[in-house]
């Protein structure tokens, strides 16, 4: 066997198992790529209180020294973002991840854990569209994180997903993929991608009545691996969405809160 490819994930800690750096690590095996993590902060769950989602942030420095640890000490061939829960914490990743000039980057506009109700501090919000979306090699907000970047609000249609697409792939991302998993309405699971100019609608199934604990993480983590091992971008969109597809297919119940995708659920395919 040769080398592995290698993947970094820059995230936080989903006790639960389902999302954040475990969703990522699980998706990178999956992929046959070897994952790393710096870990930005604890998610835990609390099963006292209707399972509230309670963050532990890891300290700067902390972080810092994770990433020179990658990245320095052995080096990647993709990474992606995750829980990035303060702008200072963006400036640092944004700092870093300049300097080893990362490529094959995944941003996931992480705004909201599933779950909790409020949003990250609106400046927060601001630092992932300013500072971070530009790094971007493929940008993956859903639906709420589209509207807030790129300024249109609610987005209820295809075509406001196209909108912000174009919008956003135009404030620096190399490709913006849109996801519409939530749209009201919708037939189909339809989520769009542009590169600021071209714009292409990804039609897939819609499966119903399922757990999607971490869908975003899955989804963001199995394009990064498949960016790592050198497909272009829209072939790793598309191998991605396939992956999460067989995984929220196979999702269950973890318990009456939360609900998981199965990863290795694309073995049986």
């Amino acid at each position: 066997m040769g080398l592995p490819f290698k993947a970094l994930t820059i995230a936080g800690s989903d006790t639960s198992g389902g999302a954040g750096l475990q969703a990522d690590i699980k998706t990178f095996q999956e992929h046959g790529v070897y994952g790393m993590v710096a870990l930005t902060c604890v998610v835990a769950q609390n099963p006292f209180a209707d399972w509230r989602h309670d963050v532990f942030p890891v300290e700067l420095p902390t972080v810092e020294a994770q990433l020179h640890t990658v990245l320095e000490g052995i080096g990647v061939h993709a990474a992606k973002t995750g829980l990035l829960a303060t702008k200072d914490l963006i400036s640092l990743v944004v700092s870093v991840l300049k300097k080893y000039n990362v490529p094959n980057l995944v941003v996931d506009p992480v705004m909201v854990c599933k779950g909790a109700d409020a949003p990250l501090n609106p400046e927060v919000a601001e630092a992932l569209r300013d500072e971070l979306a530009p790094l971007a090699t493929v940008l993956t907000p859903n639906l709420y994180e589209a509207g807030i970047m790129s300024g249109l609000g609610v987005i209820d249609s295809v075509g406001g997903m196209e909108a912000a697409a174009v919008r956003l792939a135009k404030n620096g991302s190399r490709f913006v993929l849109v996801k519409g998993g939530k749209l009201k309405g919708a037939t189909k699971a339809a989520d769009v991608l542009s590169d600021g100019e071209k714009i292409t609608r990804l039609e897939g199934e819609l499966i119903p009545d399922v757990h999607t604990h971490g869908a975003g993480c899955t989804l963001s983590a199995a394009i990064a691996a498949n960016l790592a091992k050198g497909m272009p971008v829209p072939v790793a969109i598309e191998k991605a969405k396939e992956f999460e597809t067989a995984a929220i297919r196979a999702s269950f119940p973890l318990n009456k809160y939360v609900g998981p995708l199965r990863h290795d659920a694309w073995r049986n395919i």
